[in-house]
């Protein structure tokens, strides 16, 4: 089993730059990939980014050039999330694929808002 926790989320203004963290912890492989997904209210959870263990980065059209996936170790994954809009408000889940099996944090919200 894998958990994952997430952590950085909040309000934040129009432009501002939080980062979102996740730390993994359980029956880790260095085999993987981890990823940020979101979900708004009313709309269905959507990919923001993933990387793989091997440092393969992909990102969803509306936040590249924005947001910044990255890791520091088989663990740790990390969102920079720059020049925040609106409608970037969302709870945002971590997630983590090895052998086959997805696994999810609990979600974090994210409020973009003035």
């Amino acid at each position: 089993q894998v958990q994952l926790m997430e952590s950085g989320g909040g309000w934040v203004q129009p432009g501002g730059s939080p980062r979102l963290s996740c730390a993994a912890s359980g029956t880790i492989f260095s085999i993987y990939t981890m990823g940020w997904y979101r979900q708004a209210p009313g709309k269905q959870r959507e990919l923001v980014a993933v990387i793989t263990n091997g440092g393969f980065r992909n990102y969803a059209y509306s936040v590249k050039g924005r947001f910044t996936i990255s890791r520091d170790d088989v663990k740790n994954t990390y969102l920079q999330m720059d020049s925040l809009k609106p409608e970037d408000t969302a709870v945002y889940y971590c997630n983590r694929r090895q052998s086959e099996k997805d696994y999810w944090g609990q979600g974090i919200q994210v409020t973009v808002s003035s």
